[in-house]
């Protein structure tokens, strides 16, 4: 599998004396399901708004396709890498169809408007994620975790080649945290390249191929899931005890964490 993104020796500080990590090196494979996974405060959302291109590095590099994300436009940028954010609210009540559509704009000229082939792509992709009934409802009167799935047509109906999802579960209620990540895995087990940002170690095990362990200011471990979420090392992510427990239910064996408190 090729290199879809590669990030070399990067450090990043709001103020130069004051970085919040440094010397990050990683690689996202073609389709994998990448998770940068670390507590609040740790930089996991700078880290996706470096990759994004919303950020510039204060050292080091990312490049996309083997090309430095500074040198993308912001119309090539649209075209190559899609992003789900963790709440959106759209200004007036479009239709939830009208939402989706919205991610062909990188692939429509200055003046240009959707054509019928980006409705009916539109429509589609709703289809395949199982939210066609939401097509004409207004994207304001849906529930969080139904907007979430609307997020992640809109950013499939830009075509990209990789997804960036931060933290997409954590304004949703469980039932909702489900759906959200079953859709991300199935997209994942399709072949789209993923990265995800979460704070719930269980959801690596979930959905995750490959994961990044960001403790505060530095790189615990990297690596395939199962062999770097371990006890010790997302105890040091962290701080605090943390045990691993299986289990196993339809003959599949499932893993979890919980802190250890006592």
């Amino acid at each position: 599998m090729s290199v879809k993104l590669s990030i070399r020796n990067a450090g990043f500080g709001y103020h130069a004396r004051e970085m919040v990590w440094r010397n990050i090196n990683l690689d996202v494979k073609e389709g994998e399901c990448f998770c940068l996974l670390g507590p609040n405060g740790c930089g996991k959302t700078t880290l996706f708004n470096c990759i994004s291109g919303n950020y510039a590095l204060n050292e080091g590099a990312i490049y996309i396709n083997g090309k430095n994300v500074r040198d993308y436009s912001i119309l090539e940028l649209a075209q190559t890498m899609g992003i789900v954010f963790q709440e959106h609210r759209a200004p007036f009540p479009y239709s939830s169809l009208e939402v989706v559509r919205m991610g062909r704009t990188p692939h429509l000229g200055l003046f240009g408007t959707p054509s019928r082939h980006d409705t009916e792509l539109a429509y589609s992709i709703m289809e395949d994620l199982g939210i066609a009934h939401l097509a004409d409802k207004s994207y304001t009167h849906i529930s969080g975790g139904e907007r979430q799935l609307v997020l992640i047509a809109r950013t499939l109906c830009q075509e990209p080649e990789i997804i960036l999802f931060d933290e997409p579960t954590s304004h949703l209620d469980f039932k909702n945290q489900a759906m959200v990540l079953h859709t991300i895995k199935q997209l994942s087990q399709k072949g789209m390249t993923i990265i995800m940002t979460t704070h719930f170690p269980n959801h690596v095990w979930k959905v995750g191929t490959s994961v990044a362990m960001l403790g505060y200011k530095r790189m615990v471990a990297q690596g395939p899931v199962d062999e770097v979420m371990t006890e010790q090392n997302l105890s040091e992510t962290y701080g605090v005890e943390i045990n691993i427990y299986n289990a196993e239910s339809d003959h599949k064996q499932i893993r979890f964490c919980d802190p250890n408190l006592e």
